[in-house]
């Protein structure tokens, strides 16, 4: 039985998503969690990979559940649940504990052809920036990071948007052996929010790692007058890491959607997205 999970995290003191030894990761705690209701291991296969520190409210999962593993998320102190799949979440949320910096939100059966990695269309992240101009709010310090100078938002708004489309963002990407850095941008904006934080939407079919952070950090660079808006495209198509502008942290950086093809749709998107990427280190963050 495959299991979708609708999972949020707040990445400040996990290691990022995929499960190390003697290392705490959002992987590790939810398998964890998992192992204690069904009576042994499972493993999840997740949309993204987050990198250490990046938050995460709109992440998806799956779980493969053997027969015997399904039957005790169907029957609890002897009684049969009357939507197992649904009590799956609670039991867990439960596990996790009160104020838990991980959490599943919901667990459905997943559709037929349903894969949490392959069948993603796209991933949707925001990053939150706060400039001298926005000001510093301590309540928001583990989801926001704070530059000194006040950023020309218009200037990013302009140069994020000449990046969107079908490249090769190796410029963008750590490098990762035998992993593509061709990915279609399929949207990148800036905007103030009524607090005046600069706002980033980044919009993607998928992301290399650091690849979001790298954009932030280019457009942060344009904000502050170091570089121009056309230079983000000329360096994204030199194809090499340049230090021009630094990778902004972690901290400010949080997935916030994944979105799949309808129902009919997942198996074939699965087949042809695991054809294209096979041997890949995909990673977000």
């Amino acid at each position: 039985m495959r299991i979708r999970l609708d999972i949020a995290y707040d990445g400040t003191h996990f290691r990022g998503w995929a499960r190390q030894p003697g290392l705490r990761t959002v992987q590790g705690v939810l398998e964890d969690a998992i192992a204690r209701i069904v009576g042994g291991e499972a493993q999840l296969v997740v949309a993204g990979r987050t990198d250490a520190g990046v938050h995460a409210a709109g992440q998806v999962a799956h779980v493969d559940l053997d027969e015997s593993q399904w039957a005790r998320v169907q029957s609890r102190h002897g009684k049969a649940a009357s939507d197992p799949a649904g009590s799956l979440a609670r039991r867990l949320r439960g596990v996790l504990g009160a104020y838990p910096d991980a959490t599943v939100q919901r667990t459905t059966v997943a559709p037929e052809g349903f894969d949490a990695r392959f069948s993603a269309v796209w991933r949707r992240y925001r990053y939150r920036l706060a400039d001298a101009a926005g000001g510093y709010d301590p309540m928001r310090r583990h989801d926001t990071t704070m530059l000194k100078a006040s950023l020309d938002e218009a200037a990013m708004d302009a140069a994020a948007r000449t990046l969107i489309g079908l490249h090769d963002f190796a410029a963008y990407c750590k490098p990762r052996p035998e992993a593509t850095t061709i990915r279609t941008l399929l949207d990148y904006r800036w905007h103030r929010d009524a607090d005046g934080v600069l706002i980033a939407e980044v919009k993607a079919d998928a992301f290399c790692h650091s690849m979001v952070r790298a954009l932030v950090g280019a457009c942060a660079a344009v904000g502050e007058g170091r570089l121009g808006v056309e230079d983000v495209a000329r360096l994204r198509d030199e194809l090499t890491r340049t230090s021009a502008f630094k990778v902004l942290a972690a901290r400010g950086l949080t997935l916030t959607e994944v979105g799949y093809p309808a129902d009919d749709l997942l198996a074939a998107r699965a087949e042809q997205t695991r054809a294209r990427r096979v041997g890949t280190a995909e990673e977000d963050g």
